[in-house]
């Protein structure tokens, strides 16, 4: 290993740990690190500043932050809360009931928005709702698990739920069709062998009493909270509608004609928000996840600095030149992909792992070494609670909720609470993430 790849890889990888380390310092962390890496990069003649720069994938920036201000006008018109409050009345209230609505709803819902937006959309009307029902800590435990890696199975499901798919159609590494066709069914079957886990295996209510009379008055206690909560028909449909073009000219317009995923995005999002000009200005001027954008910016320049040592290329050829089977090396890339994920989170990874999957899809079918990594990255983002990019959000609201069991004893949702859903969400994803590449290789 040369001094260069040494000396930027130290960085890169202190500053993963640091930011995983100490989250609260986390955009501070990634960004110092990245005018550090720029900084070293001069000094050891690998890449200047404006190469580095102009390396950045910004069309996956513009995409990120697009369908995040997308989000916004969905949230504005109330049509996620309700669907919460949908899902309730469905399930009426019935614990066993209520995990499998809820895990399929989020799951769904995650294939739309970011799992932050879907989480805080959703969860409120679902602690609620737990409040009244009047659940232990082990019911909560495994069912607040399940929404979270529901939310990032819905995430790997289709190339805008979240970072790591943004990632492989900002770059061109996959169509928005080839994506959504190949990722779609094993992210459905991991999600139903989690919840028929959760459901038959594991029995988080068993020992729970039902009472048929407390779940219709939790029902009713929901219907008079929200009685007055009504749908921005006026926005919500002109959003949906905007949002279905996008998918439709991300699945018909071809790259060659030069109008890219990142271009469609922009001004399908810039029409959506001119609908409501007012709005659409509000939004721009308040709720641009300019956090997200820097964090990922900051990791782009750290990665890219490694990437112009070579570093990356040397990992693939040593990959590739262990003494194991070609389709062994993938499968221990896809593990090795999960374990990293459970330590320095999907983003970070995602990022870093794409470089050398580029080399491993040159001998495979591409859409199986990609699909897997997106898979064993969601795996790894499953594993621990501070893995999911969403978890310490998840953490936090269940702490704020101050929720009770009938003995009065305080309920909490932490890394230990969610360690055991986590190890099975992330057996069950890696198996899947497995399965799917053998069968995409024969």
């Amino acid at each position: 290993m040369s001094r260069a790849q040494l000396v930027l890889c130290t960085v890169l990888l202190g500053a993963l740990v640091l930011q995983a380390a100490r989250p609260q310092f986390r955009l501070l962390i990634v960004t110092f690190a990245a005018g550090l890496s720029c900084l070293l990069s001069t000094l050891l003649a690998t890449g200047t500043t404006s190469q580095l720069l102009s390396e950045v994938p910004w069309d996956v920036l513009i995409i990120l932050v697009g369908l995040g201000l997308l989000s916004e006008l969905l949230v504005t018109s109330r049509l996620f809360g309700l669907l919460a409050l949908w899902s309730t009345e469905a399930s009426r209230a019935n614990p066993r009931r209520l995990l499998v609505y809820f895990a399929i709803g989020m799951y769904l819902v995650s294939g739309l928005v970011n799992n932050l937006t879907a989480l805080l959309l959703v969860l409120p009307v679902l602690l609620i709702l737990l409040k009244l029902m009047g659940v232990g800590q082990r019911f909560v435990s495994w069912l607040l698990g399940t929404l979270l890696i529901a939310c990032n199975l819905g995430g790997a499901a289709t190339p805008i739920g979240d970072f790591p798919a943004i990632l492989l159609l900002g770059r061109g590494k996959m169509t928005f069709g080839s994506y959504l066709s190949h990722a779609l069914p094993p992210t459905l079957i991991a999600l139903l062998l989690l919840i028929l886990a959760v459901v038959l295996l594991v029995r988080p209510t068993h020992g729970m009493t039902p009472s048929s009379l407390a779940e219709q008055l939790s029902v009713r206690v929901m219907r008079q909270l929200y009685r007055n909560v009504r749908l921005d028909w006026h926005l919500a449909i002109p959003s949906l509608s905007w949002l279905l073009l996008m998918l439709i000219a991300w699945l018909l317009v071809p790259l060659k004609t030069g109008i890219t995923p990142d271009l469609i995005c922009w001004v399908g999002v810039g029409l959506a928000l001119l609908w409501r000009a007012s709005l659409g200005e509000k939004l721009l001027r308040t709720r641009v996840d300019f956090e997200a954008a820097l964090f990922l910016l900051g990791l782009f320049v750290m990665v890219g600095a490694v990437r112009r040592t070579g570093l990356f290329a040397l990992l693939a050829n040593r990959l590739t030149a262990l003494p194991l089977p070609p389709l062994s090396q993938l499968l221990l890339f896809l593990v090795i992909a999960g374990v990293t994920t459970g330590l320095f989170s999907a983003g970070p990874s995602m990022a870093a792992l794409l470089e050398v999957a580029e080399v491993l899809a040159r001998r495979f079918p591409p859409h199986a070494v990609y699909v897997g990594l997106a898979l064993s990255v969601c795996a790894g983002s499953s594993f621990l609670l501070t893995a999911a990019t969403s978890g310490p959000l998840l953490q936090t609201l269940t702490e704020r909720a101050g929720l009770r069991d009938r003995s009065g004893n305080p309920i909490r949702f932490g890394f230990f609470e969610f360690l055991p859903i986590g190890l099975l969400g992330f057996a069950v994803i890696e198996s899947v993430a497995i399965g799917y590449a053998l069968w995409a290789t024969y």
